[in-house]
């Protein structure tokens, strides 16, 4: 009994912190996302009203939420799997056993990742301008024409995903470079045994033991892209024709525009639901993956 109470007596400072810096803060958010909490509200707390659900039936009528849906949905589509092949691609390299200078490709696969968004922002808008932009430039050399790669509503999300991708692979990098130095050489050795060439080795080898990492991986990636925030606000402020709002720019957009805190916070907890169940998924398919 003296045990379990010493027991508590260690945790119960993180409970308590976890209480009030977590949980409180996502309660009172839920109960919020029920009323019409505004800038009136926010004067005066007699203006609040409790609205039930009309935020989030508002919400599922308004177009631009499915737009920002869509457009959210193909961020992740392109940007996730884009970004887990290009971070396991960088792993694999630094991993193997022919490569040099492996700390110094880990710090330059790394430095975007820690490098901050807005400088970094402002050198590829550089890089993408029509006029006078590198790629643009490359295109030119190929003899293909200039493309306007933030200006064209066909063009400014791929232009985005490819930032990202760049932005954050290194995180990911890491993660997988950590299981693939856990993988037994003698796994290897037996593989080349039994005559399994490179590309055979990586199938049978490399991905099964990576599956729970490239899990979490997967999860983490598709969390973090579908928060797309910074990149649009920087690079086109949700534009053109509203074609890289994403769910969390218009719920910044409602919220600290339009001063609609609670219609905000209505977005805020569909994308939670929408992320939960996607987890949820992911889980439940590697689960039978794994008992194949």
């Amino acid at each position: 009994m003296n045990r379990e109470r010493a027991a508590w007596g260690f945790v119960a400072p993180a409970l308590v912190a976890l209480t009030a810096f977590f949980f409180l803060p996502i309660v009172a958010a839920l109960l919020l996302s029920f009323t019409d909490f505004d800038l009136y509200a926010l004067a005066d707390l007699g203006n609040l009203r409790f609205v039930g659900l009309d935020n989030y039936l508002t919400l599922l009528r308004t177009p631009l939420f499915w737009k920002a849906l869509g457009n959210t949905v193909e961020f992740v589509a392109l940007g996730v799997p884009l970004s887990i092949a290009t971070s396991l691609g960088a792993a694999l390299l630094i991993n193997s056993k022919l490569a040099r200078f492996k700390g110094l490709f880990r710090t330059v696969f790394f430095a975007p990742v820690v490098t901050t968004l807005v400088a970094v922002a402002v050198i590829w808008r550089y890089l993408f301008n029509t006029q006078y932009g590198l790629i643009n430039w490359a295109l030119g050399a190929v003899g293909l024409g200039p493309v306007d790669w933030l200006g064209d509503p066909h063009w400014a999300m791929p232009a985005i995903v490819l930032f990202a991708v760049w932005k954050n692979f290194g995180y990911n990098m890491i993660i997988l470079l950590a299981g693939l130095q856990t993988i037994p050489d003698e796994l290897y050795e037996a593989a080349r045994i039994d005559g399994a060439g490179p590309l055979a080795q990586f199938r049978h080898v490399t991905l099964p033991a990576l599956a729970p990492v490239m899990l979490v991986v997967s999860i983490l990636t598709m969390a973090a892209y579908f928060q797309l925030f910074a990149e649009p606000y920087v690079m086109t402020q949700g534009g053109p024709v509203e074609s890289t709002t994403s769910i969390l720019y218009l719920m910044f957009v409602q919220g600290f525009q339009f001063w609609n805190l609670g219609f905000a916070t209505a977005v805020a907890f569909v994308l939670f639901a929408i992320l939960f169940v996607l987890t949820l998924v992911q889980l439940r398919v590697v689960r039978r993956w794994s008992d194949r």
